[in-house]
């Protein structure tokens, strides 16, 4: 046997050391440059320098590093672009709590100190996710690293903001916002979590100004009240028309406000009257605007009470509502406090109770990008959602969007290109600072994280230069990877903003997958303590494994399961995969040829032609299922054929040969197996790197990294319909052997007798032809095969398709015990045809499922059918010899 550099066993921290850094050594990463080839590139969703991957983007870039490979082993000139994103409020409210930590806040520094600080923080994390994208093994080009924050995408940020403000599509307007009190800026709707909080409505009396009585105002905020301009009524409401026009007093404040009429209120809802607060809700602040009402805005930026408060100045929100509770009660003001649970939005970043605040801020109009985007699905330029239902989520958003407000109370950022004149109060909105700088000052805000972010696929390419190379080669990107729970934070913003900007989709597909769960369903936190290091697991099973996990695991965007014992079995599979490969190895000889003329195949044996055919038939498939990004589908596929096919049945049939005395038969024995293992690592390649690149590199005449090599495709001369045919006969037979020898307690090493009844006298042949590997895998003492075959009165049956086996061990048999079992596999069938059965007359299957799919549940219906007969059969017998 030969020498080869590969340990008895599987160890992933030796077989990927040191290969990662040789692969971006010798360049495999680079585009190839190749003009005539097709161009497919990916631009990573960029990570928040905030910290460390998470499972989350272990998963995500796998399935891109997964299709990276993939096309670039398919000969395309593919591009994997890398880079970071500079995630605004997370970052700053990570240093900010450093920064405490160490008693100083970002105002003792000031902000070009404290940007400093943030700089420094990036540095450290964005060194940190690099190592980790090492240990992943992604095939990044790092020559085209971004960074939303680096001049080429503040240039094209600086772009699309003036651009859209010129158009009137951004605007600066005052408004009710949502604002962190915390982190003290605004957030978009969807950087806003609700969840339920327990509060309560507090049933106040509102008296007439003319002392004749009161009205009853239920409400959830009593601390707004000092913001309190009218009293609403809708005006269908017959109960309070003659109260319209008159006046009440707002409880604590003394101040007369009117009733009025507005169709915003819901009179079927308490009492069909709500107090309006312009400044503290969003829809009291369309009715004041209807009704050109003042707003009166009680609280600071810190949600503490302001002046307008009066002796609650100063108090905190939470603080001022249980003393404004108080004196309510105390001045016969409370008529009822009733206990509820209600949805509060709680900041995503901080966690604060969010604050409907009236601010000034900086807003997209989104009604036009919106119309563009949902036009465009409409056309021939979609974009294509995987699975297909995600595309109603998109849509659903879209058609009911609301402006976006883009402004952020930060210091890191990108900041707002905007100027106001020190003199004049004039303000200039420009790519460029105005001339006499000294004259003016920028706006202090920064721009939304997701603003510089939606640029991502073409800002990235060296857009707004559409001359840039690699804004012509390789935009639009191909595919976008990411999760379902950001389509409304990103892939919405890209789509509209390229389409605006480029005119095209900034990729052709979205693959959306779910979320990573502990084992029991959990999702991963902080809080439960549940969360899983990726980089641990990889010290422990190896990247190939953990990629694999993350691969094969889940259906596409369904939510998955981590566990360990999920790791197990994956390191498992890449161990089979390490013997198999070590045993091939290591009997083949140097000058073991390559397998050049395919048409030769007619000469080999049955089991060389199988494994071909099945080969074949594998490539085609897991192709086809890499198209269609079903993953785990062409993951299982690829494991049943290693597994079962290459491992457990062709390598150990090959044994027979390669111990012979047959030189010829040898040598293409070797041949055929260094073919096969060559073909199967190549498929194995795009999702387990490391481990087949270290294979590959130990066979005869692999000098180049497998990354390079070319991915199998299909050949006819493989297909062997015949060939699978007669072996999934021999191979039924000798599984039914075996587990009638496990249920008889009969080993491998003792001789039996063996009586085959073929079904025909092609099935006799087959058997006959192929009688050395029944003799050497189930160990016959006598055997006899014959199509006239009648069963001994005493032993135990096994059913195949195509044939009945009968093991006479009249010292063994308990025929009780054999009607039992044979009881149990008429059981399966039933079930089994009962499952076909439902599925063929499931109209939507019929239509919809691959015509050989169905072909294939057919005649799978018609083998379990005739296997129910003979097992009915042999029961019959049984009993009668009982």
């Amino acid at each position: 046997m030969r020498q080869i550099d590969m340990d008895t066993k599987y160890n992933p921290t030796e077989v990927e050391k040191g290969r990662y850094q040789t692969w971006l050594d010798e360049g495999v990463f680079t585009p190839s440059g190749d003009k005539k080839a097709k161009p497919y590139s990916i631009v990573i969703p960029p990570p928040n320098v905030t910290g460390k991957l998470h499972l989350g983007h272990a998963w995500d870039t796998t399935i891109q590093d997964t299709l990276i490979r993939y096309k670039r082993m398919q000969g395309f000139d593919t591009l994997y672009l890398p880079g970071m994103d500079h995630a605004g409020i997370a970052t700053q409210a990570k240093v900010e709590a450093k920064l405490r930590e160490q008693g100083i806040s970002r105002y003792d520094l000031g902000r070009e100190k404290f940007v400093q600080e943030v700089w420094k923080w990036k540095d450290e994390f964005a060194g940190i996710i690099k190592s980790q994208w090492g240990k992943l093994g992604l095939s990044l080009d790092y020559s085209r690293e971004r960074f939303t924050l680096d001049e080429g995408l503040s240039k094209a940020v600086r772009k699309v903001f003036v651009n859209l403000y010129n158009e009137g599509l951004i605007y600066r307007g005052e408004y009710i916002i949502n604002w962190d009190p915390k982190l003290q800026t605004a957030l978009s709707d969807i950087e806003v979590n609700h969840q339920d909080d327990k509060g309560a409505f507090y049933h106040v009396k509102y008296p007439y100004a003319d002392g004749s009585g009161y009205i009853e105002i239920a409400t959830t905020r009593p601390e707004t009240m000092f913001g309190d301009i009218a009293i609403a009524v809708n005006p269908d409401d017959d109960r309070y028309k003659d109260l319209v026009g008159k006046e009440v007093i707002v409880p604590l404040v003394d101040r007369k406000v009117p009733i009025i009429t507005d169709h915003y209120v819901d009179k079927e809802f308490g009492t069909g009257m709500v107090k309006i607060t312009p400044a503290h809700d969003p829809n009291d602040f369309l009715v004041g605007n209807r009704h050109d009402l003042k707003r009166i805005n009680t609280m600071n930026p810190d949600g503490t009470m302001n002046e307008n408060a009066g002796k609650y100045n100063g108090m905190d929100r939470f603080e001022a509502r249980k003393a404004i509770v108080k004196d309510l009660e105390d001045q016969d003001y409370m008529l009822n406090v009733e206990p509820i649970t209600h949805s509060v939005g709680h900041s995503e970043r901080s966690g604060a109770q969010v604050e409907p605040r009236l601010s000034t801020q900086w807003f997209v109009k989104m009604k036009p990008l919106a119309e563009l985007a949902l036009k465009n699905q409409k056309g021939d330029d979609k974009v294509n959602f995987v699975p297909e239902r995600f595309e109603h989520t998109f849509i659903q958003w879209m058609d009911n969007v609301h402006d976006w407000v883009i402004s952020r109370q930060l210091w890191w950022g990108h900041q707002i290109p905007a100027w106001y004149n020190k003199q004049t109060g004039e303000m200039y909105v420009g790519e460029q600072a105005p001339k006499d700088i000294e004259n003016w000052d920028q706006e202090q805000d920064v721009l939304d994280t997701w603003f510089s972010s939606a640029l991502w696929p073409f800002s990235t390419m060296g857009w707004p230069d559409e001359n840039s190379a690699d804004y012509k080669r390789y935009f639009p990107t191909d595919t976008l990877v990411t999760g379902y729970d950001i389509i409304f934070f990103w892939v919405s913003r890209m789509i509209f903003q390229s389409l605006k900007f480029t005119d095209r989709r900034p990729f052709e597909h979205v693959v959306i997958h779910g979320l990573i769960r502990d084992e029991q369903g959990r999702k991963m936190s902080k809080s439960l303590g549940n969360g899983i290091d990726p980089m641990d697991v990889i010290d422990k099973y190896g990247a190939d494994a953990l990629r694999w996990f993350l691969m094969v695991g889940s259906t596409p965007g369904q939510d998955t399961r981590f566990s360990y014992d999920k790791m197990d079995s994956a390191w498992n599979f890449i161990n089979k995969i390490w013997n198999a490969s070590r045993f091939v190895i290591m009997n083949l000889d140097d000058d073991t040829p390559a397998m050049d003329d395919l048409s030769k195949v007619e000469q080999y044996d049955l089991t060389d032609k199988w494994i071909l055919a099945k080969l074949n038939s594998t490539v085609n498939e897991v192709t086809r299922l890499l198209d269609k990004f079903e993953f785990g589908e062409a993951g299982r596929n690829l494991y049943n054929f290693i597994w079962n096919d290459f491992c457990d049945w062709y390598i150990e049939m090959s044994k027979a040969t390669l111990t012979g005395e047959d030189e010829q038969a040898k040598a293409q024995k070797r041949m055929i197996l260094t073919y096969v293992l060559d073909q199967t690592l190549r498929l194995m390649h795009p999702i387990m790197p490391f481990v087949t690149e270290k294979i590959w590199l130990s066979m005869p005449h692999n000098g180049k990294s497998i990354s390079l090599a070319k991915y199998p495709e299909n050949h006819d001369e493989f297909k062997n319909d015949d060939a699978v045919e007669q072996m999934e006969v021999m191979i039924d037979l000798i599984k039914s052997v075996r587990k009638i020898r496990l249920e008889a307690n009969a080993p491998l090493s003792n001789a039996i007798d063996i009586f085959i009844k073929p079904q025909n006298e092609t099935v006799k042949q087959t058997l006959l032809n192929n009688q050395e590997y029944i003799d050497r895998f189930a160990h016959p003492k006598e055997l006899k095969i014959a199509t006239d075959m009648k069963a001994p009165e005493l032993a135990m049956t096994g059913v195949t398709n195509a044939t009945e086996v009968y093991i006479p061990l009249a010292e063994l048999i308990d025929l009780d015990e054999e009607i039992k079992r044979q009881e149990e596999e008429m059981a399966k069938m039933d079930s089994e045809i009962d499952r076909i059965n439902k599925k063929l007359s499931n109209e939507n299957f019929v239509k919809k499922a691959p015509e050989k799919v169905v072909a294939e549940q057919k005649t799978k219906l018609a083998d379990y059918q005739s296997r129910q007969d003979k097992i009915s059969q042999r029961i019959e017998q049984l009993k009668k010899n009982k």
